[in-house]
């Protein structure tokens, strides 16, 4: 499966002078929307990342999503593995789960982004989900930004990584695009502002 290719299909890997969450600047930009947007797309790439995830033996029992990115991969994810799908939501800089949710003592549960750059929102999801007992035995996304370690990969992990190197991370590509600071951009040298597309712009 040509993830690259499909993501291309779908407008969802932009072109231009983008804005990113971390400040810096960059001339390419994944946009999972615009994948998710068709369920025979999300499901295609959920099966593929499924099948990862059961060909190394992991147990599970729940997907638990970020909000709002990540809730409609994860939600694929658990229907691709045969489980149940759960959400966590933002609350005072960390992640709580709210809506009647709750989780048992030891229940095994899987963090799924749509797209994982450091991991930051994928580690606070987890540890609202620890706090309550239960067990996270895997991180998963469909698409990778390459500053983690994905299973099967041979990038290694960088700095900037915030999720935990003893837990195995699932993804189906690495995306690893050019970033700037803003003060040496060369696209903002050039004269172009930069746009934020995702969901905080």
């Amino acid at each position: 499966m040509n993830i690259e290719q499909i993501y291309k299909d779908a407008n969802a890997l932009l072109e231009g002078h983008f804005l990113l969450a971390s400040g810096n600047h960059s001339a390419r930009y994944l946009q999972s929307a615009k994948v998710l947007e068709y369920p025979e797309k999300a499901a295609q790439l959920t099966d593929a990342l499924a099948k990862m995830i059961k060909e190394a033996g992991i147990e599970v029992d729940t997907v638990c999503a970020p909000a709002l990115g990540g809730v409609l991969a994860g939600y694929e994810l658990a229907r691709s593995l045969g489980v149940r799908s759960i959400f966590v939501e933002k609350q005072d800089g960390g992640m709580v789960l709210r809506r009647g949710f709750e989780v048992r003592p030891n229940e095994k549960i899987i963090i799924c982004e749509d797209i994982i750059t450091t991991g930051g929102s994928a580690l606070k999801a987890a540890q609202a989900i620890e706090a309550l007992g239960a067990e996270v035995v895997a991180f998963a996304s469909l698409a990778n930004r390459g500053f983690c370690r994905r299973e099967g990969s041979q990038i290694d992990a960088k700095p900037e990584c915030k999720l935990p190197s003893d837990v195995p991370f699932f993804s189906l590509e690495d995306f690893t695009f050019e970033m700037y600071a803003p003060d040496i951009c060369p696209m903002c040298k050039e004269g172009s502002s930069a746009i934020k597309p995702g969901s905080k712009g």
